[in-house]
């Protein structure tokens, strides 16, 4: 009999952004995304101590790239302008019509500790993943939407938390369990931290409502987390370590670079001698910055043509290779 294949993480290095999935038997279980040049948690910066509360150990620090830190810890005599290290707990998150500073912890000048080993420092580089495991992650990500026989989920963000509604026409107990393998995915595909509410159907009876919970237990067990029990309108809250933006995250505040991303991406995979013509809606040729083009240009070995047509939507770039 054959071994098990055990999970593992596969990282592609892609134009403008890395991805990270976690792959079992051909299928995604877990990822990742990072986009060069972002500060992210674990990591330790230069900085200066620019205020702190009264009475508090707490305050903001500039690094020196020039971003701003919400730090904790300081020392007691810790005074404004005081040059230190910090280690940040959370990267910065934008949202729509705010921006989460970055948290982070000031940190003693004598602790050494590097940076702890990320899924983009231990995984597998692979120069391009199976064809469609990337792409079915970024089109749930992109929608929000996880469908489940009987129904979908719909998950978003909102200043306070992630929110999953589900979607049925099944008996509410049947609907609420048929959607909790979809929900512990969806935690996972889209990188998932923080404060989530989960919206199941109104269960009347207290049997159906520990029946859901002890399901959701099950699925979530692997998944580090605290949570409510269900009450009675149904509704569930977790609560899980936030490290930085989920994909939700990123498609809600940056659609635009998300589907750049992807267009490039896109234009990377097509074979054939000629040219690269990438055809994109006419927003997003604005976005394509020129090092990314040229970076293109050179891991394909071909020249680039870029094409608008505004009949495209943003998710559903054009590639092709043409004679010259």
């Amino acid at each position: 009999m054959p071994e098990a294949e055990e999970p593992r993480w596969l990282v592609e290095d892609g134009v403008g952004e890395i991805r990270a999935l976690l792959v079992q038997h051909g299928e995604v279980l877990a990822a990742k995304l990072r986009w060069p040049g972002e500060i992210t948690a674990g990591e330790q910066y230069a900085a200066q101590l620019a205020s702190k509360r009264g009475g508090t150990r707490r305050g903001v620090a500039l690094l020196d790239s020039g971003i701003e830190v919400l730090v904790d810890h300081l020392p007691v005599h810790a005074t404004e302008g005081a040059r230190g290290t910090v280690r940040i707990t959370r990267a910065p998150i934008a949202e729509r019509g705010r921006f989460k500073r970055a948290q982070g912890r000031w940190v003693d000048g004598d602790d050494k500790r590097s940076p702890p080993a990320t899924v983009f420092d231990m995984g597998k580089p692979t120069r391009s993943f199976e064809a469609g495991l990337w792409e079915e992650i970024w089109h749930a990500a992109s929608s929000g939407t996880l469908e489940f026989p009987g129904g979908a989920i719909v998950c978003s963000v909102t200043p306070a938390m992630t929110v999953i509604d589900i979607d049925g026409d099944a008996v509410p107990r049947d609907l609420a369990l048929s959607a909790i393998p979809a929900i512990a995915r969806a935690l996972h595909w889209f990188d998932l931290g923080g404060s989530i509410g989960i919206d199941f159907p109104t269960l009347e009876a207290k049997t159906d409502r520990r029946l859901v919970d002890s399901a959701l237990d099950q699925a979530l067990a692997d998944w580090p987390h605290e949570r409510t029990a269900m009450n009675g309108f149904g509704f569930v809250q977790l609560v899980a370590r936030l490290e930085g933006p989920s994909l939700l995250h990123r498609f809600a505040a940056s659609r635009v670079g998300m589907c750049a991303c992807m267009a490039l991406r896109v234009a990377e995979r097509v074979d054939g001698a000629g040219i690269t013509q990438l055809t994109v809606h006419p927003a997003l040729k604005a976005k394509l910055k020129p090092e990314w083009l040229d970076e293109l240009r050179r891991r394909t070995g071909r020249d680039l043509r870029i094409e608008t047509d505004p009949t495209l939507a943003l998710e559903a770039p054009h590639a092709q290779v043409v004679s010259a």
